[in-house]
């Protein structure tokens, strides 16, 4: 059998009711840290899991460097406290085990690696949900978020079902889930905004899911991934990276960056976790503005394709109906339709600082639009460094020098 490592990122921003700063880093719904959270619910829902074979890392993930000392011990304490009731391994990385592994690195010759390892931003996390696993000798990541709970027994059984196998020809070194959403369905509820609807995200995700998710058969190559219920395997995980050029949206940006790699993502329709996120912290026009801006990279990232070794072609069309529908050339339109009604609301509750960041988006993006940069090339160099950082990692005696550096190893 696999050896497993199950991982859960917990993100934690200052305490209220400042919670965030200018320079701090942008997450959905960072846990405050005079907040309870919801990771230790998360810890608690792995006794439902009926396999016992695995063992689960929690990364503590500070928006600020300032409060990492406090973000570690707080998530360490959870984590001592979900150990006393269960039978699994379970350890934390933080900013400390990420400092020592740095070091380490430097003094063995590595330390031009060291910018590919970094707990700001969510792909530069998501790398060390897999390079952690990786450093442990694992053959499968399990990537899980801290506002999820277990319900059935079954799920490591069927996130491991098929990993490493082939489906029609096809290996399977990626298998995504999905989330149950509080009302126990899978689709997202629908906006009454009029810039929600306006952009159209919410109702294209739902054309996805419908199609992928509420389907036979139950297997499918997807277009889509949720981050808190994916599988990776090491012949992927140790080759593709998560790309930090994306500002959101980085497991969907990663099945891109699979399928030009050659790699399939495969949606499994009966992998669920329940979804139970607390409400985002960051106004609409931040969201808006992320998302935007994401879009543009990636549809830059796939225009930009050329011709190299180990790369196939994809396009816009293969991603379809969602994220697909964001990376064609009615992108500015959506966004400008969506900008332009976002900041009349904000107009219309008295908000004009947020209808001028509002209409800002749209500078932001006709600026990204003037100099894109390539961020195809940027992949494909990333790409190149993310597998010789994996192969050395993998030297035995590498591994024997870093068990002391994570301390827990």
């Amino acid at each position: 059998m696999p050896k497993v490592t199950l991982v859960i990122p917990s993100y934690w921003s200052r305490p209220r009711p400042e919670v965030w700063r200018p320079g701090d880093a942008v997450y959905d719904h960072p846990t405050p840290l005079d907040a309870e959270g919801t990771l230790l619910r998360t810890l608690e829902s792995l006794n439902v899991l009926a396999r016992r074979d695995f063992e689960v890392v929690v990364l503590a993930v500070p928006t600020a460097a300032e409060i990492a000392p406090a973000v570690e011990a707080r998530v360490g304490a959870i984590v001592r406290r979900a150990a006393a009731t269960l039978d699994l391994p379970l350890h934390t990385f933080g900013p400390s085990h990420l400092e020592r592994l740095r070091r380490f690195l430097e003094g063995a010759g590595m330390g031009r690696l060291n910018d590919l390892i970094s707990l700001r931003g969510y792909a530069n996390v998501r790398n060390l949900c897999v390079l952690v696993p990786h450093l442990r000798g694992r053959d499968a990541a399990v990537l899980i978020d801290d506002d999820e709970v277990f319900e059935d027994p079954a799920f490591l059984d069927k996130a491991l079902e098929v990993l490493g196998r082939r489906i029609d020809g096809t290996p399977v070194y990626a298998v995504a889930g999905y989330y149950r959403q509080p009302d126990g369905g899978f689709l997202v509820p629908e906006p009454t905004e009029a810039w929600a609807r306006a952009w159209g995200q919410i109702e294209r995700m739902n054309a996805a899911f419908e199609a992928f998710i509420g389907r036979p058969p139950r297997y499918k190559v997807t277009p889509f991934a949720f981050g808190g219920n994916l599988v990776l395997h090491r012949e992927l995980f140790t080759r593709v990276p998560f790309d930090p050029g994306v500002r959101r949206g980085e497991d969907i940006d990663y099945v891109i960056n699979a399928r030009i790699f050659g790699f399939k993502v495969f949606l499994d329709r009966t992998l669920a976790v329940r979804h139970l996120p607390p409400p985002k912290t960051h106004p609409a026009w931040r969201r808006l503005r992320e998302d935007v801006l994401r879009f543009v990279y990636e549809r830059e990232k796939i225009r930009g394709q050329t011709d190299r070794p180990g790369t196939v072609r994809v396009r816009a069309e293969d991603f379809d109906p969602y994220p697909g529908a964001f990376l064609k050339d009615d992108l500015e339109l959506k966004a400008e339709r969506a900008a332009r009604a976002l900041a009349e609301a904000y107009r219309r509750e008295g908000d004009p600082e947020g209808a001028r960041e509002a209409l800002r988006t749209l500078e932001l993006m006709r600026a990204a639009l003037e100099d894109p940069g390539d961020p195809f090339d940027d992949l494909v160099r990333l790409q190149r460094r993310w597998a010789g950082l994996m192969e050395a990692l993998a030297h035995p005696e590498l591994r024997r020098g870093l068990a002391p550096v994570l301390s827990w190893a």
